[in-house]
């Protein structure tokens, strides 16, 4: 429920109140799997592994634009993550095997 003792007492607001707590655990769940995702990114390119960091720099990069197109995150946040779990990907690719 509220999180706080003050419940307002309009109806177009306690309606307003319950859509913005549905709307918050949907992104809580949405940012919640957005930064599980990233991290197996960045295990994937710690581990050397370039073609699995890269598959999985897609998938990843595909949630992140859907999260921002819905709302869930800002438009510029999405694609600075990108472009820093890219730049991780990349340079796993660039080391050479040892």
């Amino acid at each position: 429920m509220l999180d706080w003792p003050a419940v307002a007492n309009i109806k177009s607001q306690i309606k307003r109140n319950r859509q913005n707590q549905r709307r918050e655990l949907r992104n809580k769940a949405v940012r919640s799997r957005l930064k599980t995702e990233a991290k197996k990114v960045r295990a994937a390119a710690s581990g050397g592994d370039a073609q699995a960091a890269a598959d999985q720099l897609r998938t990843t990069a595909r949630l992140l634009d859907k999260a921002a197109a819905r709302g869930a995150i800002p438009q510029r946040t999405a694609a600075r993550r990108k472009s820093r779990l890219a730049g991780d990907a990349a340079r796993t690719a660039s080391e050479p095997a040892s």
